[in-house]
């Protein structure tokens, strides 16, 4: 499956937040931009199976493109740093 892309914000000196505009309330976050990521995936799957257990899928994820020219997320875009987060995570992505 293709990448959710990520929006990362500082949200203070100590704390950084990692969210997704496909995904809306789902979040991650961490002390630095590497715990956030870290975390990502988990609060993919927690998003994930909230939804299932609503009889619900995740909605398929859009290009970096898509969201651009989307005017809510456009100039998020522009000010934060983005990483894309694959889902499912790889089996090797420890490795």
């Amino acid at each position: 499956m293709a990448p959710y892309v990520a929006i990362i914000e500082d949200t203070d000196p100590d704390t950084v937040s990692l969210w997704f505009p496909d995904l809306p309330g789902c979040i991650s976050g961490g002390d630095d931009v590497d715990e956030a990521l870290e975390s990502a995936p988990e609060a993919l799957a927690f998003y994930a199976q909230e939804l299932i257990a609503d009889g619900r899928q995740l909605p398929p994820p859009r290009t970096l493109d898509e969201l651009k020219a989307e005017p809510e997320f456009a100039d998020d875009l522009r000010k934060h740093t983005v990483a894309l987060i694959e889902w499912p995570p790889r089996e090797d992505a420890d490795e």
